[in-house]
């Protein structure tokens, strides 16, 4: 069974676990909760397996490196962070319904890999510029602050759900309260900051080894550069003019929006980092 195959099941069990958490959403059933969230742990399971061996078939044929280098690997890593990152959040906080909109996200990211036929899963050699032991630091970095703001994406939308159909008499949904929502969609944002802060670091010290130069204004640099920015907009606004709620899920929102745009947009334009629509 090649690595392939077993990222290709992992998507499915990912939308099991997607679809389970929505149904125990929708039918407040607690036992569906838990079932969830074992398949979303069995879906972590696959997909560490998967990329472990996907690792191992680069030695085989020759050209061993972290298979991080380019859009299929990039997506299997991030949902990989999503899923993980969302379990500890459920596993901490015990808030099962978080995992209606965060798993589907898992999802989204693995199907888009496994399914697009636009996305090969061939595995390449390096491009000479992603021979660099800061390849794996960087991109890892990079990807779990992605996953952060993919988690507070998701929290920022049931916040707003929330508040919209909750009333005094409550709506019944088995949802975190709004202060929890909003605090959890903080630390994520704060967490997601601190990973895209080193993952720009780390990402400059290769460019000056790869191209010698810290940062050229490539796209892909000045796309995550807006999206640092607005990320510490919202953390600067939240600390110094205490923006909390409708306002700080909306930011939070459109902070996301500029992840996809640095994750995807930038790959239709011309740039050093192109070998990311691959």
């Amino acid at each position: 069974m090649n690595s392939s195959l077993i990222l290709s099941i992992t998507t499915f069990v990912y939308g099991a676990a997607a679809f389970l958490y929505i149904a125990a959403w929708v039918f407040h059933k607690d036992a569906l909760g838990r079932i969830a969230f074992r398949t979303g742990v069995a879906g972590v399971l696959g997909n560490v397996a998967g990329f472990g061996l996907r690792w191992a078939e680069t030695y085989q044929l020759g050209i061993g490196h972290a298979p991080l280098s380019n859009l299929y690997e990039s997506l299997v890593f991030f949902a990989l962070a999503i899923a993980v990152l969302y379990l500890i959040v459920e596993k901490k906080y015990g808030h099962p319904t978080i995992g209606a909109v965060a798993m589907p996200l898992a999802f989204l990211a693995m199907a888009y890999a496994s399914l697009s036929p636009n996305i090969s899963d061939r595995i390449q050699p390096l491009l000479p510029a992603l021979k660099s032991n800061w390849l794996i630091a960087h991109v890892i970095t990079c990807f779990i602050g992605y996953a952060a703001f993919a988690v507070a994406f998701g929290l920022s939308l049931m916040f707003l759900a929330k508040r919209e159909h909750d009333s005094p008499q409550g709506s019944g949904w088995k949802m975190p309260s709004p202060r929890v929502l909003d605090e959890l969609t903080h630390q994520m944002v704060m967490l997601g900051f601190l990973f895209l802060t080193a993952g720009i670091i780390t990402g400059a010290v290769w460019a000056n080894s790869a191209w010698g130069r810290y940062w050229g204004w490539d796209p892909k640099e000045t796309w995550s550069l807006i999206t640092w920015f607005i990320y510490a907009t919202l953390l600067h606004a939240r600390l110094m003019r205490g923006w909390q709620g409708r306002r700080a899920a909306m930011f939070s929102i459109a902070g996301f929006g500029a992840v996809l745009f640095t994750y995807f947009g930038v790959n239709l334009l011309p740039g050093l980092h192109s070998y990311g629509s691959m």
